[in-house]
C-alpha cells in the first residue's frame, strides 16, 4: 500500500481518544520542543525537571489540559543521551517520530481502535521509551501498527501477546520522570506499518540519513487523532 494511500486510510477511520474523553480538542494546545524555539534556549533541557516546569508553565499561559505536537520535529532535547547523540550529524538521531501528549503521570490510556497485543517491553537506555506497549491493528484488510511509550511499569505487567484490545478500552496509564526513560511525564503515539523484527521497541527519533524511510513507514499520527 503506497504511503498516500494508507493516509487516506488512516484519515478515514473514527478513532478513540487516547486520554480522558471528557477533554475537548479545545482544551488542547500545540508545544513546539524543536530547536527553532527561542523559548528553549533558557531551558536545561537535559533536566527533566526543568522541562517539565517549562511544559506546565506553557500550559498555564495557553489554559490548556493537555499540549501536543512533535511530529517529524527537529529536536535539542536528545543531545544529552548517548543512546540518540552521535559525532556525525548525519547519523545523530533528532527528529521524533510520533506525536507527543505532555499531561500528567498516571494518567490513563485508551486503545483509538481495536487490535491486539503484538508486543511489549521495558526499554530501559537513558532517554528511551521506558515501559512501552505496541498494538496490531487488521482493520478492512489493512494491517499495521500502534506504539504506546513512556508508560508506568505496572502497564506492562500481566499482559500477554495476542490479547485481543477492544477500541475505547484502557491500556495503561503514564509514568513518571523515574520509568520513562527521564522525561516529563507524556505519552510517545506513533503509527507503524512495517514493524520490522521489532518487539516492544521501534525507533521514535530518526536522522536525516534514514529519514526518508520512517516518514514512509511512520505517517503523521494526527491522521487517526484528529487534534488540529
Amino acid at each position: 500500500m503506497s504511503l498516500s494511500t494508507f493516509e487516506k486510510f488512516l484519515k478515514s477511520r473514527i478513532a478513540e481518544p487516547l486520554i480522558n474523553r471528557s477533554i475537548l480538542n479545545s482544551d488542547y494546545s500545540p508545544l513546539d520542543l524543536s530547536i527553532h524555539n527561542s523559548n528553549l534556549k533558557a531551558i536545561n533541557v537535559s533536566s527533566s525537571d526543568d522541562l517539565e516546569t517549562f511544559i506546565w508553565d506553557y500550559m498555564k499561559t495557553k489554559n490548556a489540559k493537555v499540549v501536543y505536537g512533535g511530529y517529524l520535529e527537529h529536536r535539542s532535547i536528545y543531545q544529552r543521551s548517548d543512546y540518540f547523540n552521535q559525532s556525525n550529524p548525519e547519523t545523530e538521531r533528532n527528529i521524533h517520530l510520533g506525536l507527543d501528549i505532555w499531561t500528567e503521570a498516571n494518567t490513563p490510556i485508551y486503545a483509538p481502535l481495536a487490535g491486539t497485543i503484538h508486543s511489549f517491553k521495558n526499554n530501559t537506555n537513558h532517554g528511551d521509551y521506558g515501559p512501552t506497549i505496541i498494538l496490531k491493528h487488521h482493520i478492512e484488510g489493512v494491517e499495521f501498527y500502534t506504539l504506546y511509550g513512556h508508560l508506568s511499569l505496572a502497564a506492562i505487567q500481566d499482559l500477554e501477546v495476542g490479547v485481543e484490545v477492544k477500541k475505547g478500552e484502557y491500556i495503561a496509564t503514564l509514568g513518571t520522570a523515574e520509568v520513562n526513560g527521564d522525561y516529563p511525564p507524556h505519552l510517545h503515539f506513533q503509527i507503524i506499518k512495517d514493524i520490522q523484527e521489532y518487539k516492544g521497541d521501534y525507533p521514535g527519533v530518526s536522522n536525516q540519513l534514514n529519514l526518508a524511510f520512517y516518514k514512509e513507514n511512520c505517517p503523521d499520527p494526527n491522521l487517526l487523532l484528529k487534534l488540529y
